[in-house]
């Protein structure tokens, strides 16, 4: 009983020590991002789902983030975001859906919100280290404190030299398995004014269909 007594404490004590840690070096990444006017990010998104349909995905995107705004190229569309409405431009079906607020799906992590979802609504604790091309990736393992979310868990990906994201690995409860891996990231650029601005001129010929 006393050796089982020990053990416990140990563990205890390790688990505390890991989610300190976890919550020192997220905070670390999140000041460091607020930090920058803008971020542009070049990534590849892959998805897994192999339970279920055998769907197998890669693609590759780039989104530019300058506060509450941002431009996201992904599949094809287009996501512009100017801080107050989203308008999704789809080339493919020649329609911009415009919407009076975000409504980029809550129940995934999207590339847009790549640096900043850990901050709320999450458990975190240290996870593994590994050796990416001669960088150290620290990784965090994040989990949702909603028993009703479709996330299983995440694992956050960190350079654990300049503190920037390196990879996230989302898997869903169905067994969805999301990864996105930054290719380059850029801070503070010189961005034209008119980059979170939707320009209709453009698109005369969508269809333009509004969500209040």
């Amino acid at each position: 009983m006393k050796k089982l007594g020990i053990l416990l404490a140990l563990l205890i004590t390790s688990t505390v020590f890991s989610q300190d840690n976890a919550e020192a070096l997220l905070k670390e990444v999140s000041q460091k991002v607020k930090a920058y006017d803008n971020i542009s990010v070049d990534f590849k998104y892959a998805l897994n789902n192999t339970n279920e349909e055998n769907v197998s995905q890669e693609t590759k995107g780039d989104v530019t983030i300058s506060g509450d705004k941002y431009v996201l190229n992904v599949l094809g569309v287009t996501r512009i975001y100017d801080g107050k409405t989203l308008y999704n431009i789809s080339p493919e079906d020649e329609e911009v859906t415009i919407s009076s607020e975000n409504t980029e799906d809550e129940g995934t992590i999207t590339p847009s919100k790549m640096l900043s979802f850990y901050e709320d609504g999450y458990a975190y604790k240290m996870d593994i280290v590994q050796n990416v091309k001669g960088r150290k990736i620290q990784y965090v393992k994040l989990t949702p404190i909603d028993s009703n979310s479709e996330i299983k868990h995440v694992l956050l990906g960190i350079d654990a030299t300049t503190k920037h994201i390196y990879n996230l690995i989302e898997i869903g409860k169905s067994g969805v398995k999301t990864t996105l891996t930054v290719n380059s990231f850029k801070t503070n650029q010189e961005l034209p004014e008119s980059l979170f601005t939707f320009d209709k001129s453009k698109y005369s010929d969508y269809y333009i269909n509004k969500i209040d």
